[in-house]
């Protein structure tokens, strides 16, 4: 008993050598600024060894490269994304009116992702905010190949532009396509108590009468997460984003997840900024806690949204 109990012993002593885990190895690789009339765009490359996939990133009526959407775009590049963040109007070069931007703009956006090494050219997603978010549906509709798709307060057709000279002048189609008018939707009738959001309120109540301007977001084969809130005051973000998830389901496809908030307004999605000290009444509808909150709750889910499908 006594050698058992020796052996038992030095067999507990002699515990087996197991190896330091191996170091995480991180590439940092430098951002490049993309300045010419072709592209105008910043890119922010994945910090991975193996090739990684990647996001083209649209933001807003607000043009150029906006700091909300650069946020974002950061913030999707340290989660292993290879994120190009692309200017389609007001950028050095570029229109001033958001009208007959050209989509050929997003085509060279989506080829020059594909031809990086350290991008997985099958594994690119579109992730665009507002009038981004109807770019975005379009793109998507004429790129099959796109896997994943997050579309932020969006439209489901394609309106008008904007003139911001707001000189009389009757706005051009927002989009073109080989030096052509893009298929619009026309503003409605102002109401002066709805303010802007009468324009695109009214205006799709002649959506049926325009076939040709509702985005034909049965054409995408990826799966898609949009965002809404209910108290958006710029346009009816909820009520457009039901208008895609049914002309999907009438095509046969089901692949389609919307996130409505309740409380909030045109600012209910991206990566939640610092929060706010005092509870007011925000831009666009909402307030600045409730668009807050909703980003809170959003951000991890579009993750996890561009995790699985990407």
């Amino acid at each position: 008993m006594l050698a058992l109990a020796g052996i038992i012993t030095a067999c507990a002593h002699n515990k087996p050598v197991v190896p330091d885990e191996e170091p995480v190895v991180e590439i940092v690789r430098e951002d490049i600024e993309l300045r010419s009339d072709e592209l105008y765009a910043d890119y922010f490359p994945a910090r991975t060894v193996e090739p990684a996939p990647a996001i083209l990133l649209l933001g807003g009526s607000e043009g150029g490269l906006g700091t909300g959407a650069r946020r974002d775009a950061m913030a999707l590049r340290d989660e292993g994304y290879n994120v190009l963040q692309i200017s389609y109007y007001r950028a050095p070069g570029q229109k001033e009116n958001l009208e007959m931007v050209p989509l050929e703009t997003f085509d060279r956006a989506l080829d020059w992702l594909k031809q990086r090494e350290e991008v997985q050219a099958d594994k690119i997603g579109i992730y665009g905010t507002s009038k981004g978010a109807e770019a975005a549906l379009i793109v998507a509709s004429r790129h099959p190949e796109i896997e994943a798709i997050v579309a932020v307060v969006p439209s489901s057709v394609s309106w008008q532009g904007v003139n911001w000279a707001f000189d009389g002048r009757p706005p051009e189609s927002s989009w073109s396509l080989d030096g052509a008018p893009y298929p619009a939707l026309p503003y409605g009738a102002w109401d002066a108590d709805l303010g802007l959001y009468s324009l695109y309120k009214n205006g799709l109540a002649a959506r049926d009468e325009h076939p040709e301007a509702v985005i034909a977001v049965e054409k995408a084969d990826a799966p898609m997460l949009l965002i809404c809130g209910f108290a958006d005051t710029l346009w009816p973000s909820c009520e457009m984003s039901q208008q895609i998830k049914t002309r999907m389901h009438e095509a046969g496809k089901k692949g389609v997840t919307i996130l409505m908030y309740a409380d909030a307004g045109h600012f209910a999605g991206g990566m939640p900024g610092e929060a706010p000290e005092v509870d007011e009444a925000s831009e666009y509808g909402g307030t600045t806690q409730a668009n807050y909150e909703s980003q809170v709750d959003s951000w991890p889910r579009i993750l996890d949204f561009l995790d699985e499908e990407l």
